[in-house]
């Protein structure tokens, strides 16, 4: 039981002994109750209350009818209070299961990176404006394939559910594709396809998708979104701009351009942030938008989640504790060949 409510009754008691008719105030003790107690507790500091209130009526002498109206509502205070507890606890338990569902949702939807693939340490950082959902229309995976590491961060327009719905959409297709196909513009087709199926005539998906076939060279296609950020072995940060720009996935029909492959060198030490607008468009009191490529430089260092979660934690603090859109980052460092953790040879059993 909170004892908040009971402190209230203490001073209500000792204010009566002082001074004064204090009774009536005897009820803001179960009223309390109702906020922080279940029903159980709003009834025991109701009894408590009825009985300090009978206790000090009776000491003080005061009419007989006094007490017994004092009595009467604390009585309902208690009654509808305990209601408003057990109504409160249904709420709390109704949203813990919505909570426990859309976290489920999240790990299905966007499944956990691990920190280390293939040559690459991975960090991601994921927040939705939706804070009691927990999921939103920004998309990331990261997979490895034969054909090397594949990854893609998106951003669906719209939001809530059609919005999941369409990531959950891509990441599958990305996912079955980036496995099955040696040529990425390959992926970024099937994709392509399956929007233009299912989305509807103004909907569409802005994404980057890379990968990484050979040592020291990434493949990068820009479909309309925010330009990735490569960041060098020593510290500088240069925005990767589409050379041949792409429209968004599910618009390719209308622009009547296709994607191309752009390839990036990519050295041991270097890194490459992904994100999506929920970054970039955030604005701090004065309207003024976070520098995420001045943020980067500032807090990079050999260990991606130590840079992300520093530049997470500035971000937040520019909007002011709460962001207005889902936000997304990923980033991957090429390891040197002294960090790579080497497998473990498989023991063979005895016979």
């Amino acid at each position: 039981m909170c004892v908040l409510p009971v402190v209230v009754l203490a001073v209500v008691v000792f204010l009566d002994i002082v001074g004064g008719s204090w009774l009536p105030l005897l009820a803001a003790g179960p009223a309390l109750a109702a906020a922080t107690n279940g029903p159980r507790g709003v009834l025991g500091v109701g009894l408590l209350a009825a009985t300090l209130g009978a206790l000090l009526g009776h000491v003080s002498g005061a009419p007989t009818g006094e007490p017994a109206a004092v009595l009467t509502a604390l009585l309902a205070v208690t009654a509808a209070s305990g209601l408003a507890s057990a109504l409160r606890g249904r709420r709390e338990r109704v949203l813990a299961a919505v909570r426990s569902v859309a976290e489920t949702a999240q790990h299905a939807l966007l499944q956990p990176v691990p920190e280390t693939v293939g040559p690459f340490q991975v960090a991601v950082r994921y927040s939705a404006a939706a804070a009691e959902a927990r999921i939103g229309g920004d998309l990331y995976a990261l997979v490895p394939t034969p054909h090397g590491v594949r990854l893609i961060v998106g951003d669906v327009r719209g939001k809530g559910l059609p919005a999941v719905e369409t990531a959950a959409l891509v990441l599958g297709v990305f996912r079955e594709a980036a496995y099955d196909e040696p040529d990425l513009l390959a992926v970024v087709g099937r994709i392509e396809r399956s929007l233009a199926r299912n989305l509807g005539a103004d909907d569409f998906v802005t994404a980057v998708v890379a990968g990484y076939p050979r040592s020291g060279h990434l493949e990068v296609v820009n479909c309309g979104h925010a330009p990735p950020l490569l960041i060098s072995a020593r510290g500088d940060v240069t925005a990767v701009e589409a050379t041949h720009p792409a429209p968004p996935l599910g618009l390719r029909s209308l622009a009547g351009q296709a994607p191309r492959l752009q390839h990036l060198p990519f050295a041991v030490g270097d890194q490459l942030l992904l994100y999506t607008d929920g970054v970039t468009e955030a604005r701090d009191h004065a309207r003024e938008f976070y520098p995420l490529a001045a943020g980067v430089a500032r807090h990079v260092s050999d260990d991606p989640a130590r840079t992300l979660s520093a530049v997470h934690e500035e971000l937040l603090a520019h909007v002011g504790g709460r962001l207005h859109d889902d936000a997304a980052l990923l980033l991957l460092r090429k390891q040197t060949a002294d960090e790579q953790v080497p497998a473990l040879p498989r023991m063979e059993a005895a016979l």
